[in-house]
């Protein structure tokens, strides 16, 4: 490898590197901030929230590798030219094209990590993220009992806790015992406790000192109405209350690999053929039912090739003849109430084949979504690399701002095509390339007009060309008036 070739990587490795690290991190915050609340309280170890987003990073990089591919071609490009050193290269005979050689082999390479990341990791991160919040959300929440008022987050108990001092000792406790499901039958009353909860979270302890337990037998048969009272007091008295679902328990990894998004591309092809024999089974089928409905049996007598055959079927002078009055409006009333009735049972099929269109049209444009990330990537290397030679500025400040123009650009149109395709307003595999189709002719350009040296960004070239303007025009009407 040449000594430019490694200056010129040097330049571009370093850029995208921070640039793919900020952009993870800024979007990491904003999904963090997403899911806070399910996270927050429920006695999760560090480990589990560390794994919660990490796999949640995985799943932002069809958002982060495109926007740092865009965002470290401009820098590098620009600092070059910002710097003279792309000038000085020209100088010394280097076309553009040698010159984006040894980058262009990097964004091939960085196109194809992107299809493995797409098609590998990014289906195992969706599985694994989407098991972890079921299980999350199947945590409760972490035992907090206020002072002053009922606290019933503990299955079959009510608690009331008077005050609690500095030493997290709790004074005038009252303790009622639903488990039995017979009323507030055992109440316990203590001047002060302690709560402690076991180290697997599958128990929590009471443990009580001087107080009072009120257990009232309420057996009353027809022959006994009698009611008793039992009353135990007690210098320090442990109640143990068993837990369900406070501690994180992890469940199956493949809980969730039956989703769409947790599949490859192998797996999604496999489940297009299903899903698209299913779909033509029941279009047929209710085409078949339509087509045989009473209401077309008797269609037939209007074509005019059976009419050669059958020619007394249907005479057409008889057509829309009637009678009197009365047969006409019968007639129309039924036309109009088989009408609506058609239109009724098209919408209801519509509905149905909805249903099973759907997940085929989902299954189509996922599977064409794995090649998206890398075509993603390559254009706006092509996007990227060429501006920043154009506009010759390197640093945070132009780069960040048309980066994030072009990508806010692709992010709506791909959000937007996406849709399109799961609905079945458009085809999946336009949906799916529709904003690369828009940004490749903006590539082509830029590359175009780069490798020509234009001054497409040259606000010098703009305003000599707005002075030129008058005397331009004046010329030309000058030649047009001898021309007259």
């Amino acid at each position: 490898m040449k000594i430019l070739d490694k200056f010129i990587l040097k330049s571009f490795f370093w850029p995208f590197v921070v640039a793919f690290l900020l952009v993870t991190f800024i979007l990491m915050m904003q999904f963090l901030w997403l899911y806070i609340d399910e996270l927050v309280g429920k006695g999760l170890s560090l480990g589990i929230i560390a794994e919660f987003l990490g796999w949640g990073c995985c799943t932002l990089i069809p958002m982060a590798l495109p926007l740092a591919t865009l965002f470290s071609s401009i820098m590098a490009m620009g600092n070059l030219g910002e710097n003279n050193e792309l000038l000085a290269m020209k100088s010394a005979g280097i076309s553009l094209q040698r010159i984006l050689m040894p980058l262009i082999f990097v964004a091939v390479l960085i196109s194809i990590g992107a299809f493995f990341a797409s098609n590998n990791l990014i289906p195992l991160a969706w599985n694994k993220i989407c098991t972890l919040r079921d299980d999350i959300a199947n945590t409760k929440s972490e035992i907090k009992i206020p002072t002053g008022s009922f606290y019933n987050g503990i299955d079959g108990y009510t608690l009331l806790v008077g005050s609690r001092d500095e030493s997290n000792l709790m004074h005038n406790i009252m303790v009622y015992d639903h488990s039995s499901n017979n009323g507030n039958e055992n109440v316990t009353v203590a001047d002060s406790g302690r709560i402690e909860m076991s180290d697997n979270k599958k128990n929590l302890t009471f443990t009580l000192f001087n107080g009072t337990n009120y257990v009232e037998k309420n057996n009353v048969s027809y022959s006994d109405t009698s009611l008793t009272l039992q009353k135990v007091t007690f210098d320090m008295q442990k109640i143990i209350i068993p837990l369900e679902n406070y501690a994180f328990e992890k469940s199956s990894d493949n809980k969730y690999g039956n989703q769409v998004m947790a599949k490859n591309l192998s797996q999604l092809r496999r489940d297009k053929d299903s899903l698209y024999a299913e779909y033509k089974g029941m279009l047929r089928i209710k085409t078949g039912g339509v087509v045989n409905s009473v209401h077309f049996m008797h269609c037939d007598g209007l074509d005019s090739t059976l009419n050669k055959a059958y020619p007394k079927r249907i005479a057409s002078d008889s057509l829309l003849r009637w009678e009197d009055l009365t047969m006409e409006q019968s007639a129309y009333r039924r036309a109009a109430d088989i009408s609506e009735e058609l239109l009724s049972n098209s919408k209801f099929y519509e509905k149905e084949l909805y249903q099973y269109g759907y997940p085929y049209r989902k299954t189509v444009t996922e599977a064409f979504r794995k090649f998206t990330l890398s075509l993603a990537c390559l254009i706006f290397f092509f996007i990227g690399a060429p501006l920043g030679a154009i506009i010759r500025k390197g640093g945070l400040g132009a780069p960040v701002i048309i980066s994030m123009f072009f990508f806010v650009i692709y992010y709506v149109i791909d959000i937007s095509g996406k849709k399109l395709a799961y609905d079945g307003a458009v085809l999946p595999i336009l949906g799916t390339f529709i904003s690369s189709l828009v940004l490749l002719p903006i590539g082509i350009t830029l590359t175009v007009k780069s490798t020509r040296d234009s001054n497409l960004f040259n606000a010098t070239a703009y305003k000599e060309f707005f002075k030129r303007l008058p005397s331009k025009m004046l010329h030309t009407l000058r030649r047009w008036r001898k021309r007259a």
